[in-house]
C-alpha cells in the first residue's frame, strides 16, 4: 500500500505539471490584453507597454512559462493582477464557502440517491422502479443553472422561504438551495448506480444462502447487500467531492456565493491570469488527491483489494 501511495503521489506531481503547461499555453493564446485591462481604455500605448513589461508579458512563451514554473515549484503562484494579492491565500480564503457547498451537494446526493436506489432495486419492475427511472432521467437532463434559477424564483423570490443569493451567517440557510441544485443531478446517478450494484449483489449465491437460513430482509440488506454494493458509491463520492471542491462555477455564480468558482469567473472577465492559473491547478490537485484518498479508503473497506 505504501508503494502504491508513493507512486500515486509522483503521478500527481506529473499531472499537475502537465496541467500547468496546458493551462499556461491556453491563457497565453487567450484573446485580450491584461496590460490594457489594467491600464484602462484611455491609457497611452507607452503606459500599456510599460505595464506589459513589468508583468513579463512581452517575453516569449517559454521564457514566461519557465519563470512561472520556477516560482511554482516553490508553491509561489504569483500575485493577482487586479487585487495585487498573493494568489494562493486569495484562493484559500474563498475555499471554505466552496467546501461547504461541496459537502452539502454530496449529502443531498446520498440522502436522495441511496434510499431511492435501494427501493428501486427491491421493487424491480414496479411502479416505484419506473418512477425512480423517470426521476433519474429528469435529474440528469435538468441543467443546474436552469434548476437553480427556478428554485430561486419559486422558493426564494415568490415564497420567501430562502434568501435570494448571497452568503451570511448562519451559512446553512444560504447553502440549502445551491446544495440541492448541486446534488439533484448527482442523486440520479447514485440512484441508477446503487440500483444496478444491488441487483448484482442480490443475484449472488451467498444472498440466497442467507435467505435460506431464514435471515430477515433487513438483516440481509444492511449486513450483506449494502457492504458489498457500497464500493462503487465510495468511488463516486470521491469523484464528486473532488470536482465540487474545485469550484462549482455556475452554481456559485447563480447564487452569489463567494467561492473559488465565482472568483474564477471574475478573474476570466478581468483577464487576471494568475488567479485563473492558480484556480485550475488548485482544482486539479483536489481532484487527483481525492481520487487517491478514495483508492486508499477502498483498500481498507474491502480487505480483498490489494495494490501491487
Amino acid at each position: 500500500m505504501l508503494r502504491f501511495i508513493l507512486r500515486r503521489l509522483v503521478l500527481i506531481v506529473v499531472v499537475l505539471l502537465g496541467v500547468s503547461l496546458i493551462t499556461y499555453g491556453l491563457t497565453y493564446l487567450m484573446p485580450g490584453d491584461p496590460a490594457r485591462r489594467l491600464a484602462g481604455n484611455n491609457a497611452s500605448p507607452e503606459v500599456v507597454q510599460h505595464i506589459r513589461h513589468q508583468l513579463g508579458l512581452d517575453r516569449p512563451f517559454w521564457v514566461q512559462y519557465s519563470t512561472y514554473f520556477s516560482h511554482l515549484i516553490r508553491l509561489d503562484f504569483g500575485y493577482s493582477y487586479q487585487q495585487n494579492l498573493p494568489v494562493l491565500p486569495t484562493i484559500w480564503a474563498r475555499f471554505p464557502v466552496t467546501g461547504q457547498l461541496a459537502v452539502g451537494g454530496v449529502i443531498v446526493e446520498l440522502l436522495i440517491g441511496l434510499p431511492t436506489g435501494i427501493i428501486s432495486a427491491y421493487r424491480r419492475g414496479s411502479v416505484i422502479d419506473r418512477a425512480a427511472t423517470m426521476f433519474s432521467l429528469a435529474g440528469l437532463s435538468a441543467p443546474p443553472f436552469w434548476l437553480g434559477l427556478i428554485l430561486l424564483f419559486t422558493l426564494a423570490f415568490k415564497a420567501g422561504w430562502f434568501p435570494i443569493g448571497g452568503y451570511q451567517s448562519p451559512a446553512i440557510i444560504y447553502l440549502i438551495l445551491p446544495s440541492f441544485t448541486l446534488g439533484v443531478g448527482g442523486a440520479a446517478v447514485y440512484t441508477r448506480l446503487f440500483r444496478s450494484t444491488i441487483l448484482d449483489v442480490l443475484d449472488q449465491p451467498y444472498i440466497r444462502m442467507a435467505r435460506a437460513k431464514g435471515l430477515s430482509e433487513r438483516v440481509i440488506l444492511f449486513r450483506h447487500v449494502v457492504p458489498n454494493a457500497i464500493l462503487p458509491i465510495i468511488t463516486q463520492i470521491g469523484i464528486d467531492l473532488g470536482t465540487f471542491l474545485g469550484g462549482v462555477f455556475i452554481i456559485e455564480y447563480a447564487f452569489g456565493l463567494p467561492g473559488i468558482g465565482q472568483q474564477a469567473i471574475t478573474a476570466i472577465n478581468q483577464l487576471d491570469i494568475p488567479i485563473i492559473l492558480g484556480t485550475v491547478l488548485f482544482t486539479a490537485f483536489l481532484i487527483v488527491f481525492s481520487n487517491l484518498v478514495v483508492d486508499v479508503a477502498i483498500g481498507f473497506v474491502d480487505p480483498r483489494i490489494r495494490y501491487d
